[in-house]
């Protein structure tokens, strides 16, 4: 299966990433992408960029290398009511929107109940696009439900190879991942894959998350990033803008 736009990748801006937007770009262009999705950390994940670096996005041009990009952030879900560390106008303003749990932002673990309420209600939101590695056993949610949630509210469900790499500090991907992939095949719900790169030499890496989907049996039809077209008409931002 062909990916050709990475939904998942980090800048310098995010503090713990590596390269520059002009790199990432050259890199995905030479990579064969048609576009490239950077997602920079939202303000609460430590050493990130703060509320005026996203207000102020609209500076950026949008075509780079020939390559579409669509510039966002990988909000941090911090609550079980699905509360996120962006004002919704400045969310508004991107190109895409990715919300994860992240443990510095999130806390220690709740129940299973209580982290699928936070996804469940993030997903809500219809400015959240992307739901970011669901994958982790340390913040586990019923994937039945999450599934079924992120069909109803056409959120998409990230699988992110990053999570997926042997000895990564996300408890029980594999077997996680494998079951969410499991109940979106159930009800129909659209994937994609993100590379979650730090570094411009991982852009669009899916190693680990094509192997699951061979593993799962996944339809190429649910996976939403096989194309720049593909993943435009399915992005839940398209409703309003």
């Amino acid at each position: 299966m062909e990916i050709k736009i990475d939904t998942h990748t980090h800048t310098i801006a995010s503090g713990h990433a590596y390269n520059t937007i002009r790199e990432m770009a050259s890199m995905a262009a030479r990579k064969g992408l048609e576009g490239l999705a950077i997602t920079e950390h939202a303000p609460k994940m430590p050493g990130s960029c703060g509320l005026y670096y996203f207000q102020n996005l609209k500076v950026v041009p949008r075509q780079m290398e020939n390559l579409r990009l669509l510039f966002g952030v990988e909000l941090n879900i911090l609550d079980e009511n699905g509360t996120v560390d962006l004002p919704e106008n400045t969310i508004r303003s991107l190109d895409i929107a990715v919300a994860s749990i992240h443990p510095p932002c999130y806390g220690r673990t709740s129940g299973k109940e209580e982290n699928t309420r936070a996804y469940v209600n993030a997903m809500k939101k219809e400015v959240i696009d992307i739901i970011g590695h669901p994958d982790d056993g340390r913040y586990g949610p019923d994937y039945d439900i999450l599934a079924r949630t992120a069909r109803e509210t056409g959120t998409l469900l990230e699988i992110n190879n990053s999570s997926l790499r042997p000895g990564g500090f996300r408890e029980n991907t594999y077997e996680n991942a494998l079951e969410m992939l499991r109940c979106c095949k159930k009800y129909g719900t659209m994937v994609t894959l993100g590379s979650d790169a730090h570094v411009d030499v991982d852009i669009v890496n899916t190693e680990y998350s094509q192997r699951l989907l061979l593993e799962a049996d996944f339809p190429e039809e649910l996976v939403a990033n096989t194309s720049l077209e593909k993943l435009l008409s399915v992005l839940k931002r398209r409703a309003w803008r």
